[in-house]
């Protein structure tokens, strides 16, 4: 396939490699960090010259069979992106995490991206490693051995210490726990988005109707001085976040997901499914956040160009369908 890349940051530089990797053509990296425009794309990414320079001129994507987009978490700010994508009509995978189920906090640019995807042919999805896969997607797979669902539980716990620099800064590891509070209130720190979105796209696997969604994040404290991969962070300070959504029908909790992301944390991913006949427990011993996200992404966009064109939800690509006892 002929691969574009939109946004060329560390998630950027990891599609190339894995899309190369893969056996797949790179026609074009677009950004605006005018310190690596004109440089060759290969060689910043650590793979050496491959003849494909960063530009600013998204019309270089014109020859692409699917453009990865990622640039940004939140849909109201790479809607144009999205837009002038899809108006070229380019099929779109996006790591834009509220993409994964944008109904939810941007209903009407959903509705217009999904109008603008079905009139240009094309199709857009917002995926990753989470939201996209670990915590909805995988959800969805393992909770359909079981009838008549009565509450899914997902757990993913990692170690902030082997995570990039950047993921440690937006969940304020090192800083004050007050500060980090009074930054997730303004949204100066982001922490992990998309709670609400992974626990919609289950429900939405199983048509359930939910009354209310709760997010929740704070950051935990070190409690003595820690070190990790060598990364230090003093007693009374942030080592990391732990957060959730929660999904309710009436005053039950069906859907709820954990987050935990902390220096020395353990690694796994847990999926408790409670039916009405047995439950069903899954446990794996952690999934790599960045090669995860960049294995999926390209794992979507080598299907992207089959898909029924419009604004596509990753579960809603599963042949499952789940039945819940509520």
């Amino acid at each position: 396939m002929r691969i574009g890349i939109y946004g060329f940051g560390s998630i950027g530089r990891l599609l190339l490699k894995t899309a190369i990797r893969r056996g797949h053509e790179v026609v074009s990296v677009i950004d605006i960090d005018e310190r690596i425009i004109g440089r060759d794309a290969g060689e910043l990414a650590g793979l050496g010259k491959i003849d494909v320079l960063v530009t600013r001129d998204a019309n270089t994507l014109s020859e692409a069979d699917v453009v990865l987009h990622a640039t940004g978490s939140y849909l109201d700010k790479v809607y144009p992106q999205l837009v002038e994508l899809i108006e070229m009509g380019l099929n779109t995978v996006s790591t834009c995490e509220t993409l994964a189920y944008p109904y939810y906090r941007y209903p009407i640019l959903a509705r217009k991206l999904d109008e603008l995807a079905v009139d240009n042919g094309v199709a857009v999805i917002g995926t990753g490693i989470n939201p996209g896969f670990l915590l909805d997607t995988l959800v969805v797979a393992l909770s359909s051995t079981n009838n008549l669902i009565k509450r899914i539980k997902a757990t993913r716990s990692l170690d902030a210490a082997k995570r990039r620099e950047s993921f440690r800064r937006k969940i304020g590891v090192g800083e004050d726990p007050l500060v980090v509070r009074e930054k997730f209130k303004r949204g100066e720190l982001t922490g992990h988005v998309g709670y609400a979105e992974s626990v919609y796209l289950i429900a939405y696997a199983g048509d359930l109707e939910l009354t209310e969604v709760v997010e929740h994040q704070e950051p935990i404290v070190a409690s003595e001085s820690i070190e990790s991969s060598g990364i230090r962070v003093s007693e009374g300070k942030t080592k990391g976040i732990m957060g959730y959504g929660a999904g309710y029908v009436g005053d039950k909790e069906v859907i709820r997901l954990e987050l935990y992301a902390y220096i020395n944390a353990p690694e796994y991913e847990e999926v408790v499914v409670e039916g009405e006949e047995y439950t069903l427990t899954w446990r794996s011993n952690g999934t790599p956040g960045d090669p995860g996200t960049a294995s999926v992404v390209l794992s979507v966009a080598e299907k992207a160009p089959k898909f029924t064109p419009g604004l596509r939800l990753m579960t809603e690509l599963l042949p499952f369908k789940l039945k819940f006892a509520v």
